[in-house]
């Protein structure tokens, strides 16, 4: 494909986006229909749906142009492309550019207005939650997150994964403070692939999400539950981290928890996952990775901002308090709850937690961390309480 073939495919796919399709879906379904596409050209037509998701706003507003063809116009313009050697109507490229597609352009260049890439809504809110913070975090979303590894310590070194990964050409650095995470800095896209990846050595985990494991103090031979555990990737880590504890999975999802059987066979780990919703107390630490908006991650899925509004902010709110109060049913006295996201609002946050220990006079608060965006991976919150006695 050439590269105005690839905006083309890309307007397609944002202009179906607009319509309220998930974008995940529509970048399926348009490899299906164009099996010509090759490895190379879905990875860059994915780029730059993902990159104009993170920046819808200005990139629209850097060519004054509506809709999916605006949207690209103005990565075009962000990657220092000239325009009109993308849209000129030749292999199967976007349409040329028009005589008042021109005119916007030139005004938009000239007009010095200040555009986040935030719906309105979302704005007051930041302003609200993160106050001075608000407008440098914003802008910090709009670029791409890092490739993370966390390397099973429990298989191998860090410095063994990354000369294995470097016999397979992808390079990696060491991230400041996480002992177990390598960082990609050249080709992400092999990691898959590798074999330090097939042989469970290796996992693709968030900087900030391994530091947040790390948070927790893990005994041989405690009882351990991850209580909204998804994919289990925390639990995995932890599972590394304590190959000697007892680790058991719950998730809402079963869907979700089921490929955690296989993840756990590869990495050597014993998890055992839970059918049903664990309700005693019989854990010596619980943790709840609550569902919440997702904001400190909005790097990786753009997708969110966009598709959340304010009614559904206070229903995650409510269902975190929910779920955190369920999960500290399971924690044994004397044992540990941790409540973890990766947001990056208060409300989200440290809000939860103190109503929880408002209304749990049996647990005390031990820690608690916010973890901004880059410092080190994305954005996360982790708070430690202990039941009494």
């Amino acid at each position: 494909m050439t590269p105005a073939a690839r905006y083309a495919a890309a307007i397609e796919i944002l202009d179906g986006f607009l319509d309220g399709e998930p974008a995940e879906k529509l970048l399926s379904n348009w490899a299906r229909r164009n099996r010509y596409a090759g490895s190379k050209d879905r990875a860059a037509v994915r780029d730059i749906v993902f990159d104009s998701l993170r920046n819808l706003n200005s990139f629209a507003a850097l060519s004054g142009v509506g809709h999916g063809r605006g949207i690209a116009l103005g990565h075009c313009i962000a990657a220092e492309l000239s325009p009109e050697d993308i849209f000129n109507g030749a292999g199967y490229g976007p349409a040329p550019l028009q005589e008042e597609e021109r005119s916007a352009i030139e005004a938009a260049q000239a007009s010095s207005a200040e555009v986040t890439d935030l719906p309105d809504w979302l704005v007051e809110v930041f302003k609200s939650d993160l106050g001075e913070d608000a407008q440098a975090t914003a802008a910090a979303l709009r670029d791409r997150a890092p490739v993370d590894l966390r390397v099973n310590i429990a298989k191998t070194t860090p410095e063994a994964a990354a000369r294995a990964l470097a016999m397979e050409d992808i390079a990696t650095e060491p991230v400041a403070g996480v002992p177990t995470a390598l960082r990609v800095v050249e080709n992400p896209r092999r990691v898959a692939g590798s074999n330090a990846y097939q042989s469970g050595h290796v996992e693709l985990q968030d900087a900030a999400s391994q530091a947040l494991v790390q948070m927790l103090e893990l005994k041989e031979g405690q009882t351990i539950l991850d209580y909204c555990a998804g994919g289990g990737g925390k639990t995995l880590a932890m599972a590394a981290q304590q190959p000697r504890a007892r680790l058991s999975a719950w998730d809402i999802s079963q869907s979700r928890l089921a490929p955690l059987e296989e993840r756990a066979e590869r990495a050597g780990a014993r998890v055992n996952l839970l059918s049903a919703m664990p309700a005693k107390a019989e854990y010596d630490l619980v943790l709840v990775d609550a569902p919440c908006s997702g904001s400190g991650a909005w790097r990786r899925n753009p997708e969110g901002k966009w598709r959340l509004d304010a009614d559904g902010l206070d229903a995650l709110q409510k269902l975190q308090t929910e779920v955190l109060a369920k999960a500290s049913k399971c924690v044994v006295p004397g044992g540990a709850l941790a409540y973890g996201t990766c947001s990056l609002l208060p409300r989200e946050n440290s809000e939860v937690v103190n109503g929880f220990l408002n209304s749990h006079s049996d647990y005390e608060l031990q820690i608690s961390r916010s973890f901004a965006l880059n410092q080190p991976g994305d954005g996360f919150f982790c708070a430690i309480m202990q039941k009494q006695l």
